[in-house]
């Protein structure tokens, strides 16, 4: 009997700032991070034969957890990769509600009818990981393997592999949490489900000890959808924003400087202006009726999608020493860098990717 395990990758940056990742590289967050840690934990002692992961960052990042303790070297597999979604790559799930919200509702409820442009249908993507699953069974037989995949990919191989057509799927297999383990075994002719989404390492005293940041309702919660300011007709809305946001003097930035309005619905409920330097976010502010929402990190999100493709492994942002934003920067991974100075201390977020898990 071969057994598998199928594990999907930690949370990742689309994840946290509500972004369509497909099969777009993202980095691991710090709490995606602090699950390869307790995934880690959860293995130790348990017999892994080989590890096989999509090639994409985040999955291969994840699979870490498992191939370094054992000195493996993991088997990277394109077939294995998330669904590929086509014209809503990149695109946060605010405004793919917003523009196709018919389809959307299928994406998740009815995947027999999905259907976008320049996109995989679900079909093709459990045909090709099924085939990818079978090859890696043959390969490994009477042994133990770790297959690290995406949460769409793994929904649709359980509920087949159940017995679940494609039309039920939405309504009966849920996305599993972010490095949920289910377990297959291999007879050496068919493959069957003996576990399915268990995410018992999060429910550790050790791990929840770190959880401080907001956990969504729904894996497909839209979020924000953005936009440049309109102006000069919202640029009152903007500086009443801005103002009744900021504790103290608001930040004066350039006001050359891109800025990108976040909407819910056709409300403005935030706004992120980018600095002059590589890096620099001169202002983020959030409405506040509209805070612990998780609204602000999804304007920290679209600091780390205008700044990275320019070539920045780093955020950088000036507060005031002392002010009540420290905890939420720092809750998103922003460290102080240096002293404060006259105009506050600069802290700094990580936003590079780690060779050793780029294809």
């Amino acid at each position: 009997m071969t057994t598998i395990y199928l594990i999907r990758h930690a949370e990742a940056e689309g994840n946290l700032y509500r972004i369509a990742q497909g099969q777009d590289d993202s980095a691991l967050t710090d709490r995606g991070w602090r699950q390869v840690k307790a995934l880690e934990r959860r293995f130790d002692g348990v017999r892994i034969d080989a590890v096989y992961t999509s090639d994409l960052y985040r999955a291969c990042a994840t699979a870490s957890a498992l191939y370094l303790p054992r000195g493996l070297t993991p088997c990277r597999r394109r077939d294995l990769r998330e669904i590929h979604v086509g014209v809503w790559e990149r695109k946060t799930w605010g405004e793919i509600a917003r523009r196709w919200q018919p389809q959307m509702e299928d994406f998740s409820c009815r995947m027999d009818r999905w259907h976008m442009e320049g996109a995989e249908t679900p079909a093709e993507v459990l045909e090709r990981a099924l085939n990818a699953l079978r090859q890696i069974a043959a390969e490994n037989e009477g042994k133990t393997a770790a297959v690290f995949s995406h949460g769409y990919v793994i929904r649709l191989v359980l509920a087949n592999l159940q017995g679940i057509s494609l039309r039920d799927t939405g309504d009966r297999t849920p996305t599993g949490d972010n490095t949920a383990v289910s377990v297959l075994e291999w007879d050496g002719a068919a493959l069957r489900v003996v576990r399915q989404n268990d995410n018992s390492h999060l429910m550790t005293p050790e791990y929840l000890a770190g959880e401080k940041v907001r956990k969504r309702a729904s894996a497909l919660e839209p979020g924000l959808y953005f936009a440049p300011p309109r102006l000069p007709e919202q640029e009152a809305m903007l500086a009443e924003l801005t103002a009744a946001s900021w504790e103290g003097e608001p930040p004066v930035p350039d006001s050359g400087c891109p800025a990108l309005t976040g909407y819910l619905g056709e409300e403005p409920v935030g706004l992120v202006r980018f600095g002059p330097t590589l890096g620099e976010i001169a202002l983020i502010c959030v409405r506040r009726d509209c805070r612990r929402r998780g609204f602000g990190v999804q304007l920290i999100g679209q600091a780390v999608y205008h700044w990275r493709p320019l070539g920045a492994d780093r955020l950088r942002i000036v507060l005031p020493e002392g002010c009540a934003a420290e905890g939420f920067f720092g809750d998103y991974g922003f460290a102080p860098a240096e002293a404060a100075g006259p105009d506050g201390r600069l802290w700094v977020k990580d936003i590079g990717f780690d060779p050793l898990f780029k294809s």
